[in-house]
């Protein structure tokens, strides 16, 4: 019976870490184009549900996440590049940094460590705010992020960019982090910290009644989930091989948001399905910017249409789907619902309905 029970808690993201893993082994027998995308997409999904994490539990909207993605990106890339250009071009770094050169695992260790930090003091002011208030303070940190990372030129080289990253971050290695993202956020969906935190979703004053500690669950997510994002910057930066400052901000910011409404923000199933749909119309429509030949003649979209149709997508799931592809609810297979719906039926009774 504990062995059936934990299956079933497992099922969902054993399910969609398999389908990942599908998209994932027909993605690397495609060309190098093909592998490029599919790893800036398992490297998006990383992003996508440590966002979830707090985003999808608090139903607090968060526009600073990739904040969290360049704290992440540039602490794993002072880790990992040459000492000798760190010592010319990064002389305000620490002694450790800009005359260190560590392994890829404690890179991306050092990018998790740093952006939850940070989001430990961020979060000390802003987890005791809700609604708008709480939406528009996480923005400011994006803005503050990127004026920072901008214009600190010892350190982060201002708007030069961080070059000579190892680039050692290709599919399978994105997958494995990808996989470890979902595993651990549902797993503090299933936690006590997980359950209050949706309680205060759902009504913060019953949630205050029932001695819920509103901010200390907050605050536990969103920590949480700065580490994971993070992780996803030390990702994206060892897949690139080169950082600039504004590659972290409004136009990453508007995909991963996207990604999570379109997908639904109420499910760890709605994150990874936002991402794969985003992606596919982001590649096609990329595509079709590119150019396609029929024939003799090609077709063509003018520059600037992967944004327009992203919202116009945007903007018809918010009008056909106000709460995502997935409508909020988790992927089960269809024996475990009935099941579910026998135990619920055999003990309604009992409690008088």
């Amino acid at each position: 019976m504990f062995i059936r029970t934990a299956l079933r808690g497992l099922i969902t993201p054993l399910l969609l870490i398999l389908g990942v893993a599908v998209i994932t082994f027909l993605g690397v027998l495609g060309g190098d184009q093909v592998q490029t995308s599919l790893t800036e997409m398992l490297i998006r999904m990383v992003v996508v549900v440590g966002m979830w994490i707090f985003v999808g539990n608090s139903g607090v909207i968060s526009f600073g996440h990739v904040g969290f993605m360049c704290i992440g990106g540039y602490a794993a890339a002072w880790a990992t590049v040459d000492p000798n250009w760190k010592s010319i071009m990064l002389t305000g770094l620490p002694d450790f940094l800009q005359n260190g050169q560590y392994p890829f695992p404690y890179a991306v260790i050092g990018g998790a460590v740093l952006a939850a930090v940070v989001a430990i003091v961020l979060g000390a002011a802003i987890m005791r705010l809700s609604g708008i208030a709480a939406s528009i303070a996480t923005f400011a940190f994006l803005m503050i992020v990127n004026s920072v990372y901008s214009n600190w030129d010892s350190v982060t080289g201002g708007t030069s960019s961080i070059i000579g990253i190892p680039t050692v971050v290709g599919p399978w290695v994105a997958f494995a982090f990808a996989a470890g993202a979902i595993l651990l956020a549902y797993a503090f969906k299933s936690s006590r910290f997980g359950l209050m935190l949706r309680a205060t979703r759902e009504d913060e004053v019953a949630a205050k009644a029932s001695a819920i500690n509103v901010f200390r669950v907050r605050l536990a997510a969103f920590v949480l989930s700065a580490g994971v994002v993070g992780v996803g910057g030390a990702l994206w930066a060892h897949f690139l091989g080169v950082l600039t400052a504004d590659s972290f901000y409004l136009s990453l910011s508007f995909i991963t948001l996207s990604m999570l409404v379109v997908g639904g923000l109420g499910s760890l199933t709605g994150a990874v399905v936002g991402v794969v749909v985003v992606t596919i119309v982001v590649e096609v429509l990329r595509a079709l910017e590119g150019g396609i030949a029929l024939g003799k003649a090609t077709l063509s979209l003018p520059p600037g249409s992967q944004e327009i149709g992203l919202g116009l997508v945007l903007a018809l799931i918010m009008i056909f789907r106000p709460s995502g592809l997935t409508r909020g609810r988790e992927f089960r297979l269809p024996w475990l619902q009935s099941r579910a719906g026998v135990v619920v039926s055999n003990t309604a009774p009992a409690t008088g309905e």
